[in-house]
């Protein structure tokens, strides 16, 4: 049943439940799908009169986390969708009273500074500062800082950057936006997606303002474009893009673009659209090592005030290789579970958790990385050297022990093994493998080794071997 005080406010048109839909509606476009499923999903809205909305959330935990961590986001979603401005109070659900039993927190009034710039935009999370360097995105990070302190005055224009998804190409490209206002805030910068243009574009057909869609983008000193693959096929968004790209490259503004592959691979494209992508530096992402995974997930702990176990932090930088975001969501999930379930973050926990968003069999206790440091001891070469390009005979014997290994031991799949193991394809792995199959029926004793290795790994004499050479 609806508050009265809700029918006699300015509020009038729009019940409690119909602002905070838009308002979720708001915040879902504004932060990661595997946040909002954690901490917004499950809040109602219980009251609305003309001082306040009034948000039920499941525990004290979940009150404090929202009011630190997206106190500005919710704000902003009700300035954007109420007529007037409202203090935001929470209700905690502390026990099995009623809800008119159940004490109302009201949130400190303070300024936050905006996540957004409304023009460009751009989210303020994303900077250089909090994105974390290794070997994978080294240069791509170098190049992008370049364009930032000179845009449109060095050979990277356009600069593409591509990866696989989850890899930190949208962290980047915005940490570019945000660092040139942040140098001068009379630069006009735009961020958009591939498809966002496309959505302008045709809206601008329907209302007959052609004239005023291209103008509005042609007046910037810095475009950033992500996802271009989604322009595959596009014909007449292709077209308006490329003319925009030539109007821009020809008054020395700086271009930013990502992409999912290199543009050699992108199919349905214009050749000559290509041709302009690839006339800068075209530079990739690969899946970060895991001493950069571990490094990424602490760094998200440390912002977000978190202690977890480095055990916890390492097991789940081992489980989830190739995409950033799911990791990061992991932990998130992680957090969430442990505060519903008031337990500390332990190693049963997580795998509790990665049983749930990866599935029972999509990670197993033993790691290839554990599988290397095994086979790396037995057959007395460093890690350095199998995971390199050396091929002498002992190294390429205890590389293919390992792949073989891996493919036994773990359910990994061969392009999960290859990453792990040096970088290298699925092909590379199925070719170790049969080389190791031949070489142990020829050798009776080569065969009664593996056999042993086995053995000693799956009797879970390994981790007491790893603690006793750490």
């Amino acid at each position: 049943m609806n508050n009265p005080a809700e029918e006699s406010t300015g509020e009038m048109y729009m019940t409690k439940d119909d602002l905070w839909e838009k308002c979720l509606l708001y915040i879902k476009d504004r932060i990661q799908e595997q946040a909002f499923q954690t901490w917004f999903d499950g809040i109602i809205a219980t009251n609305l009169n003309s001082d306040g909305i009034t948000l039920q959330v499941p525990n004290q935990f979940h009150y404090e986390w929202l009011e630190t961590k997206y106190r500005h986001l919710i704000d902003n979603a009700l300035k954007e969708n109420a007529s007037h401005p409202l203090i935001v109070n929470y209700s905690v659900v502390i026990s099995d009273k009623s809800i008119d039993e159940i004490p109302t927190l009201t949130a400190k009034e303070k300024p936050v500074p905006q996540g957004y710039q409304r023009k460009s935009q751009l989210n303020s999370r994303y900077i250089f500062e909090n994105f974390i360097e290794g070997k994978s995105n080294q240069f791509a990070k170098a190049a992008a800082l370049s364009v930032a302190d000179t845009p449109g005055q060095t050979p990277y224009n356009p600069l593409l950057i591509y990866s696989s998804p989850g890899l930190g190409k949208t962290h980047l490209l915005q940490a570019i936006g945000n660092k040139l206002i942040r140098q001068n805030g009379n630069m006009r910068v735009v961020y958009l997606t591939s498809e966002k243009f496309m959505l302008d574009f045709i809206s601008s057909i329907q209302k007959n303002r052609s004239t005023e869609f291209t103008s509005s983008y042609r007046n910037v000193d810095m475009l950033l474009l992500d996802d271009v693959q989604f322009f595959q096929s596009k014909e007449q968004t292709q077209e308006q893009f490329f003319h925009l790209f030539n109007d821009l490259f020809q008054k020395g503004k700086q271009i930013v673009l990502t992409t999912d592959r290199h543009p050699s691979e992108l199919k349905g494209l214009k050749e000559r659209l290509i041709s302009r992508f690839q006339s800068g530096l075209v530079v990739d992402i690969q899946p970060p090592d895991l001493e950069t995974r571990i490094a990424i997930l602490m760094k998200k702990a440390e912002d977000d005030g978190l202690e977890i176990p480095y055990d916890v932090t390492e097991f789940i930088a081992e489980a989830i290789v190739g995409d950033i975001r799911a990791m990061e969501g992991a932990l998130v999930k992680l957090l969430a579970l442990s505060s519903l379930r008031r337990e500390d973050i332990t190693m049963n926990l997580a795998q509790q958790v990665l049983k749930n968003l990866l599935g029972k069999n999509s990670f197993t206790d033993l790691s290839i990385d554990q599988i290397v440091k095994y086979v790396c001891r037995e057959m007395k070469v460093s890690e350095r050297q199998m995971l390199g390009k050396g091929r002498t005979m002992e190294v390429a014997l205890a590389r293919q022990l390992a792949m073989f290994l891996s493919k036994e031991l773990t359910s990994a799949s061969l392009a999960n093994i290859g990453i792990h193991i040096g970088g290298r394809d699925h092909s590379t792995v199925i070719h170790a493998c049969k080389n190791i199959d031949k070489k142990a029926i020829a050798d009776s004793e080569f065969q009664r080794k593996i056999d042993s290795m086995k053995s000693e790994i799956s009797g879970q004499k390994l981790s007491k071997t790893m603690k006793g050479n750490a």
